[in-house]
């Protein structure tokens, strides 16, 4: 479930987009009655599919203080990007801002992992502890793998956005950016499953001899 309401502004980018995409006239028009400037057709499915995006953003945000919950300071940073770029792209009539959205979102959690790393402070640890426990040479591995991989993934979103078609970076964002996340993800959790046996048996083998 919080799979989906993470991604719940991706869907709804992506499935507006292709609606957009089948009824471009519609589409313009609307956006002629209830934006000022003038929009092509050519221009509707992204600037359609960026409105509905930061719609999304905001009601996910909302919906996050109806349930009495505080905001994850990800989802404010997420928010923030998404109405900077999304503005742009709007206002400008510019698709590539909300192509470099997501790269500039991969980069700021990157950034910030990247300061940790130099000041010794370590996030990863910040966000996880309460989930997992860990060896600290552990949780600095952590920091600096998902620090390379939010300036990896980053940089191919970059990529795609500039050598693609429009349509074509739309799909890599719903499936390949996820796929990509995913295939790490996994590839992640098995590597760190390795070190929770042993900081287990550590932590048992110290209890028997504090018994003992």
């Amino acid at each position: 479930m919080k799979l989906l309401f993470d991604l719940f502004p991706v869907i709804l980018f992506f499935a507006s987009f292709k609606f957009a995409s089948a009824n471009p006239q519609a589409c313009t028009d609307v956006l002629n009655a209830c934006l000022p400037g003038s929009f092509d057709v050519a221009q509707a499915a992204i600037l359609t599919a960026t409105i509905v995006a930061i719609a999304a953003s905001l009601v996910q945000v909302l919906i996050v203080f109806l349930r009495g919950e505080k905001p994850e300071p990800m989802l404010w940073i997420s928010l923030g990007v998404i109405l900077v770029f999304g503005s742009l792209t709007i206002f400008l009539h510019n698709a590539m801002f909300i192509k470099w959205k997501p790269t500039i979102l991969y980069w700021i959690f990157g950034s910030i992992l990247f300061y940790g790393i130099l000041t010794g402070k370590n996030f990863m640890t910040m966000l996880l502890k309460k989930q997992l426990t860990l060896p600290k040479d552990c949780w600095d591995t952590t920091q600096k793998i998902w620090c390379i991989f939010f300036a990896f993934v980053g940089a191919v979103n970059l990529a795609v956005a500039y050598l693609c078609s429009t349509e074509t970076w739309v799909n890599f964002k719903m499936f390949g950016l996820l796929g990509i996340t995913l295939v790490f993800t996994l590839g992640f959790g098995v590597w760190m499953a390795k070190h929770l046996p042993e900081q287990k048996q550590k932590t048992s083998e110290n209890e028997n001899h504090e018994n003992a």
